[in-house]
């Protein structure tokens, strides 16, 4: 009886615990996330994604998509730019524009990465 109470109460501790902790995460993340400001230019503009940006090099990102490693990311498909991708999220006639994969910069628009997921 003693001993079925207390398994009561561990349990318990272990889904409070496991909930607090899981709360905790998702508020330190949100919280880092809206405190980092974008940086921009005076134009209010968020600066060009550089090519040997580590994350673009892990993506295979290049502002021409000719210039893409074939032999790396076989996934590539002639055609293929930013301008064309779900992620992208510029306007008709812009030539760099803000992507999802890529916080806080801008890609060209006739650029390709290995995230490419074609424009619905």
């Amino acid at each position: 009886m003693k001993q079925d109470r207390i398994s009561i109460r561990r349990r318990g501790f272990l889904k409070i615990s496991s909930l607090a902790v899981a709360a905790f995460t998702i508020a330190s993340r949100a919280g880092t996330s809206l405190a980092q400001p974008k940086a921009q230019d005076k134009k209010g503009a968020l600066p060009q994604l550089d090519e040997k940006d580590p994350t673009a090099q892990n993506l295979g990102y290049k502002h021409d998509a000719a210039k893409a490693d074939k032999a790396k990311f076989k996934q590539y498909a002639a055609g293929q730019t930013c301008a064309g991708c779900q992620l992208f999220q510029g306007k008709p006639g812009d030539a760099w524009a803000p992507c999802t994969i890529f916080p806080g910069k801008q890609v060209n628009v006739k650029g390709w990465c290995s995230a490419w997921v074609k424009k619905a």
